[in-house]
């Protein structure tokens, strides 16, 4: 199995239309290790497009607790369960995935006892084997060395960056956040840094097509996400090899595609370069 990262969904935020891509979530292939990182709406059909079998995933990782990050993680691994997932996964994220979890199966309840009567299944709620994530610490999937950092993306409080580092090869993927000049150093010398990114100019449009939201959307957005323009200095100051970006925000929107990207990535970073689109498939 070569190495290499796929970004299964690029949209920043929970809304999805006509024209738009699918919400975070990313395939991380890595000295035969099969690891994904975020679960947004989508991503069971998305996995499944890339040639991923749910039930040999190696390991999850959560970075951080917005819906268009989880909200299709516990139906993720009741399809797994459906397909034939015994073994328990391996999942790092914040402290609030356990209560997400709780309520996930108390939601499942009926449809679980059902199939473990009616079907012979074995039991569901243990398929989750959930640890936390912490600032600084490096948490071993096979031989590849996950290091996390925790980053700045108000008002949510535990909010990682990750990087995966195994023989041959490392990448790092930032998460949500604003612009945080500690990610150069965490991202130093990467073969890929996958990092959110925002055009300033594009906000306003994605507040005018949201009804549902006022003045303090366009204010989260800005306080909490990295221009392109910021993307591209990390990139450069960290030294990477090639640089994608994910979580568009706008996305799917009218004047605000590729040439508009391009333009404001190349301010700062004239490096190998990669606007992210779901499906785009990274070799290492």
């Amino acid at each position: 199995m070569t190495n290499s990262v796929t970004l299964l969904g690029v949209k920043g935020g929970p809304s999805v239309r006509p024209g738009s891509h699918l919400p975070t979530a990313t395939l991380v292939s890595l000295a035969g290790k099969t690891i994904l990182v975020d679960a947004g709406l989508g991503v069971s059909r998305s996995l499944c497009d890339a040639g991923v079998d749910l039930t040999r995933i190696d390991a999850v990782f959560i970075t951080h607790m917005h819906s268009d990050h989880y909200l299709e993680l516990g139906p993720l691994f009741h399809t797994a369960w459906t397909t034939g997932r015994t073994a328990p996964y391996p999942v790092l994220g914040p402290k609030a995935l356990a209560p997400y979890w709780t309520h996930f199966c108390a939601a499942m309840d009926a449809d679980v006892a059902m199939r473990i009567e009616d079907e012979g299944r074995e039991d569901f709620a243990p398929l989750m084997a959930l640890a936390p994530l912490s600032d600084g610490m490096t948490h071993q999937v096979g031989d590849v060395a996950v290091k996390v950092l925790k980053v700045d993306h108000p008002p949510i409080d535990e909010a990682y960056a990750l990087r995966f580092d195994a023989p041959g090869a490392s990448v790092v993927l930032s998460g949500d956040t604003a612009y945080f000049p500690p990610m150069v150093e965490f991202a130093r010398g990467a073969d890929l840094l996958v990092h959110e990114a925002m055009l300033t100019d594009g906000v306003d449009a994605v507040i005018a097509r949201n009804a549902n939201g006022d003045e303090r959307l366009r204010q989260h957005i800005l306080r909490s996400h990295t221009s392109a323009q910021d993307v591209g200095r990390i990139a450069t100051d960290a030294a990477v090899g090639r640089l994608a970006i994910n979580h568009l925000v706008p996305d799917g929107l009218p004047g605000f595609g590729r040439p508009q990207w391009e333009a404001a990535i190349r301010e700062t970073w004239t490096g190998p370069f990669d606007i992210g689109h779901d499906g785009l498939r990274i070799e290492l």
